[in-house]
């Protein structure tokens, strides 16, 4: 078995070729609530990321992988383990699919499943968590599908639009170890 492989996708390393896919998905303001992002990132600075992409996560403290649906394929999403904390054997979750025809097909699910056997199996972390703005009902659906637990909520978490909104915590630990 292909760890990284699923029914219906694959997700793979990022390849330079990606740039104008990671452009765009950087640059769409509708998920930069999500992403915490401000400002738009240049095609330069896009570049210079996947140059660098190759970084082992033990040395860039995070994971961006892309979520294609077959090999002939460009990417359709972006799954990522960040803040990666090889001490407490942790990291947090964020995944983004483009385009509404994209995210209807379970591409998401299946990714999320994918990432959570790698880093679990092949990374031995012990506990996942995700950020997720409590008025996100299907990110809070998909997490939860998958077994994480809202484990607290930040008040005023995030200022969007001159609007302050909460933001979950969601957690899973592998029970494995």
């Amino acid at each position: 078995m292909i760890t990284l492989k699923g029914e219906n996708i694959y997700i793979r390393a990022l390849e330079p070729n990606d740039l104008e896919f990671i452009y765009a998905i950087e640059n769409e303001e509708a998920i930069w609530e999500v992403s915490n992002t401000q400002t738009p990132y240049s095609r330069f600075l896009v570049k210079q990321y996947l140059e660098n992409a190759h970084q082992d996560i033990y040395e860039a403290k995070q994971l961006r992988l892309a979520i294609c649906q077959d090999r002939d394929f460009p990417a359709v999403g972006l799954v990522d383990l960040f803040d990666f904390d090889p001490k407490n054997n942790r990291a947090g979750v964020g995944i983004v699919i483009q385009g509404n025809d994209n995210r209807k097909q379970n591409i998401g699910s299946e990714a999320l499943g994918l990432l959570i056997q790698y880093a679990f199996y092949h990374l031995n972390l012990h506990q996942l968590y995700a950020n997720i703005g409590t008025e996100n009902e299907a990110s809070k659906a998909l997490f939860t599908k998958f077994g994480f637990q809202c484990i607290g909520i930040k008040k005023d978490w995030n200022l969007v639009n001159g609007v302050y909104k909460d933001e979950a915590i969601f957690q899973l630990i592998n029970q494995q170890f």
